[in-house]
């Protein structure tokens, strides 16, 4: 497996609107892309920063990811995405060295391939995705 480069980071916020504001007014920073993705339960601003995006996620339903992350650990940084070359790849070899993976298929988003591969509880709280693909929702 290759990581190629940090894709993204995010963070879990209660108030995607709030968030937003503030980054507009102290930083004059406005999201490169916003996007809502009603299989993972999250409303997302995106900012591109150099290289790496960062993303501010409010969960759509009580019951999604990131508003059980919230109400367990409060508002705070959710999730690294390293790109690989080879998604299929990389799985594969993480399975062979029988890491307990959560995805153990792709998932699909906007059509890009990603798979979450340990639990937070693993990597200091911290989901941690490998994502295939140019995720470059701004374009």
């Amino acid at each position: 497996m290759k990581i190629e480069k940090i894709d993204h980071i995010c963070f879990a916020v209660k108030d995607l609107e709030d968030t937003k504001r503030i980054y507009r007014d102290d930083f004059g920073l406005v999201p490169d892309c916003e996007y809502i993705a009603d299989s993972e339960k999250i409303k997302v601003a995106r900012y591109y920063i150099g290289e790496v995006a960062v993303e501010f996620m409010e969960s759509t339903s009580p019951d999604g990811e990131v508003a059980k992350f919230i109400e367990k650990k409060g508002e705070g940084a959710f999730l690294i995405s390293y790109k690989v070359d080879d998604l299929s790849k990389a799985l594969e070899e993480l399975k062979q060295k029988n890491i307990e993976l959560i995805d153990e298929k792709p998932r699909e988003l906007f059509g890009n391939r990603y798979a979450f591969i340990h639990h937070p509880n693993k990597l200091h709280g911290v989901l941690t995705e490998l994502l295939e693909g140019d995720f470059d929702l701004s374009k």
